[in-house]
This record gives C-alpha cells, sequence and structure tokens, in this order.
C-alpha cells in the first residue's frame, strides 16, 4: 500500500543534505539569558523572582498566568539582572527575565518517576503543566491544555508529527534516530490518558531509516504504529496530517479533538517523557542551524534563552554574510531583522541564505493558471482571496472561505506570476479575526 497523503501540496527543493547527517551537538551559552514571558498561545507567564535573586538550573522563574499559559524556568544558573522589555525575534518588544551566566550550570533538584505506568491521569497531565511544555513545532499552545479535552473518552488516535515537512529542518530527523525510546516513551504516556486511542506515527517516506527505526521499537507496542506518509508539503500541517492518516477533515471552526484527534510533534512528545519520567522542566530544545550561508550547518540542543548569534557561532559562523535570515522554515517561517535576539520554546530552527530569491522577483499580473488552485490543500482560490485581501473586501474574503486558509505558502511558491498570495491572504485573515474580536 501507497505512503498516505492529502490532496494538494507542493515539492519544493529540500535543502535536508546540509544538517541531516550532523548528529545533536550540545551548545552551552556563553552570555547572558533571556526569556521572554510570552512564549505560547495565551496568557504571559507571571515573573516569581526579582532583581538580584540567584536562580539555579530548572528552577521556575515565572509561573503560568492562566489555564491557557505556561510556565518558566531558568536554563542556566545565575543572578537575575532585569525584568524588562527585551526585542524578539517577530521583532515585538516583550516583557523578559534577564539573568546573568555564572558558567557553573548548578541545578534545581528534580524528582523522578520509576513507574510512570503508576500514575493517574490528573498526575500525568499535572507534571506536564508543571514543567512547562508547549508545543515546540511552531504554535506553542500550551499541551497539558491540549492532553485535557472536554471528552477525553471521544479520543481516538495520538499523532506524532513526525513529518518534518518544511524544507532545510532535520532537528525532529536527527531526534528519531538518536532518541527514538523517548519518542515512544513520550507517547506511552501520552496513551495512558485515553483508555480508547491508538498512538500513530506519521513519519514522510524520504526518512525511510526513521520508518525502519521506529518500526521495530514498536512491533511489540499494540497500541502504537508507524504510518508512512507521501513526501509532499505540507504534509505535517495539522489538518493535512490528521486527514492523511485518519481520512477525517477539520476547518478552522473546530479542534482536533473534535475529530477523535490529539496531535504533537516530536520535539513536544519527547519533552513530555523527560518531564513525567525524569522531572525535568523544559529547559532546552533541538534546533538546526542551517542555510548556505552557514559554515557547518548542524542540530544543536541548546539552553532556552540562548542568544541566536551564540548558535550561529556553535555551527561556524557566516562562510558568506545572509543575505535573508529565517526563523523557522522558509515556507511558513519569518524573516528576522537580527541575531542579537533570545531563542524560546518554539525556536525550531535558523535558516540562513545568500541570496534572498523572494525580494529580487517583481510580481506580474496574474494569468489565472489555477496552479494556486490545484495546490492549495485547503481547496481554495488563493488568488480570488489575495485580491479581496489587497483591495480590504472583508466579507467577500470570508464568503470565499478565507478564514480556512492554513498560510502553508504553498499557493505563492507556485505563482508563475510571483505574486506574494500568502501574504495577502494573511493580512486580510488577521484583519478579520481582530474585527470579530471586536
Amino acid at each position: 500500500m501507497g505512503s498516505k497523503t492529502f490532496k494538494g501540496g507542493v515539492h519544493p527543493f529540500e535543502g535536508k543534505e546540509l544538517a541531516k547527517d550532523q548528529p545533536i551537538v550540545e551548545v552551552l551559552p556563553k552570555g547572558d539569558l533571556v526569556y521572554p514571558l510570552s512564549q505560547h498561545i495565551g496568557a504571559p507567564a507571571s515573573p516569581i523572582v526579582a532583581v538580584g535573586d540567584r536562580v539555579l538550573k530548572g528552577q521556575k522563574i515565572a509561573e503560568a498566568g492562566g489555564f491557557v499559559s505556561s510556565p518558566i524556568y531558568a536554563s542556566a544558573s545565575g543572578t537575575v539582572k532585569a525584568i524588562e522589555p527585551r526585542r524578539v525575534a517577530t521583532g515585538d518588544m516583550v516583557k523578559s527575565i534577564v539573568t546573568d551566566n555564572d558558567g557553573t550550570f548548578e541545578e534545581a533538584e528534580y524528582t523522578p518517576c520509576e513507574d510512570v505506568t503508576s500514575l493517574t491521569k490528573d498526575e500525568i497531565i499535572a507534571k506536564v503543566k508543571e514543567a512547562g511544555i508547549v508545543g515546540m513545532g511552531g504554535a506553542g499552545f500550551p499541551t497539558h491544555v491540549k492532553l485535557s479535552p472536554k471528552e477525553p473518552d471521544k479520543i481516538e488516535y495520538i499523532i506524532a508529527n513526525c513529518a518534518e515537512c518544511e524544507p532545510y529542518l532535520t532537528a525532529d530527523y536527527r531526534r528519531m534516530i538518536e532518541n527514538p525510546e523517548e519518542l515512544i516513551g513520550g507517547m506511552k504516556i501520552i496513551l495512558q490518558l485515553f483508555d480508547h486511542a491508538k498512538g500513530i506515527l506519521g513519519i514522510e517516506d524520504n526518512k525511510p531509516d526513521c520508518i525502519e527505526k521506529l518500526t521495530k521499537l514498536v512491533e511489540n507496542e499494540p497500541r502504537i504504529e508507524v504510518c508512512p506518509l507521501q513526501t509532499k508539503y505540507p504534509q505535517g500541517g495539522e489538518r493535512q496530517l490528521i486527514y492523511a492518516v485518519t481520512k477525517r477533515a477539520i476547518n478552522s471552526k473546530m479542534l482536533p479533538a473534535d475529530a477523535g484527534c490529539i496531535v504533537d510533534n516530536v520535539e513536544t512528545i519527547i519533552a513530555v517523557y523527560n518531564a513525567v519520567r525524569f522531572g525535568h522542566p523544559l529547559t532546552n530544545r533541538v534546533s538546526t542551524i542551517t542555510g548556505d550561508a552557514v559554515a557547518k550547518p548542524g542540530n544543536f540542543l541548546y539552553n532556552i534563552g540562548t542568544n541566536y548569534a551564540e548558535l550561529v557561532e556553535a555551527a561556524g559562523g557566516f562562510q558568506t554574510e545572509p543575505e535573508k535570515m529565517i526563523s523557522g522554515g522558509p515556507m511558513m517561517g519569518f524573516a528576522m531583522f537580527g541575531l542579537d535576539v533570545p531563542t524560546t520554546k518554539t525556536s525550531s530552527s535558523l535558516l540562513c541564505l545568500t541570496k534572498d530569491e523572494v525580494s529580487v522577483t517583481e510580481p506580474t499580473a496574474c494569468i489565472n493558471c489555477g496552479r494556486c488552485v490545484e495546490a492549495c490543500p485547503e481547496l481554495l482560490v488563493p488568488s480570488r482571496l489575495a485580491k479581496f485581501g489587497d483591495n480590504g473586501l472583508s466579507a467577500e474574503f470570508e464568503a470565499w472561505h478565507g478564514l480556512e486558509c492554513v498560510e502553508c505558502g504553498s499557493c505563492s511558491f507556485v505563482c508563475p506570476a510571483k505574486k506574494q498570495l500568502a501574504q495577502s491572504i494573511k493580512t486580510m485573515k488577521k484583519q478579520v479575526l481582530a474585527a470579530k474580536r471586536k
């Protein structure tokens, strides 16, 4: 049987060969650590330390500001220097806790659990919540909220997003190769929460070694199976992944739980394992530092709050000054203005390119070729939606289902006129949603 997939999508240049074969390397921070209090969807965390306090690695420094929020932990020992607004990767000024780094990495004590199967469901969710785990694939939704649906008995699938469909990114691939037991362990813990669910590891078929390794690991696990997926972007999109695995469709007014599914990415599931089994709060993660401007692209386990510039230094620095720097992948990531910003829980990669392909192209008139329609995984008409957006026609935008756009960028990628369709649609989506909130 062939690999499963969805309708639409594109096949961009992968670029994964730059970092794919580079093992994960741990990078310890050298300078100050900066912890923005908004590293997740929901209410910002609230500081529980003051300037002058000494903190340990793994010590809670900010508590959740509400149910949909997440605590933050120090990733290195040192002294709190300031609690003030700091610039983050998106360009916003966000209130942050700043600590110096004393270089000792003195660590707080954790409480491991020898037998995770003895834990109740409430105990597991409490440990996940206390550890500050959020969706680490980019969205940053607090994981304890995702694992607490209104009707847990109706959850039938726990889907591990192992697709890593964005070009250039290889951090999840290295995790699956180097830490597969932790991924399976995390999946088994999550399955303890849902009596009627099955665990599915959705892996694109351009990772045959991962498919083989994980299939062997779960051969005696009746509740977990590996599902090969066709290599196609955006195969790792939540809606596309759910459809590929279950043939169930959801829209913008639904949650995955409404289709009996919960989706978590590789890094998040591993964080769940480390939190529940060893009591480790979320203080580090793996990211890919790559691109043709980087001297030695690779995958790095770094302490959250580390400056981006230090990660580039760990990758050998720039062999050529980059024209474009992107946080995340080239399809859904966002351009960065500089490297003097802190990493966060959702910093999955940094892509540095010697040439900005987008800025050198001049958009021309739409030729009504329909390629954007063929590529759209939501079966929309991007060219028309972009036109509505450019002209401020919000009613027409909604009538043509513009809010269903998943912002994957496939339409812009295939457009022969080089029109920035996704950008126009995303802008109008924000305006329409902001008006609805009012």
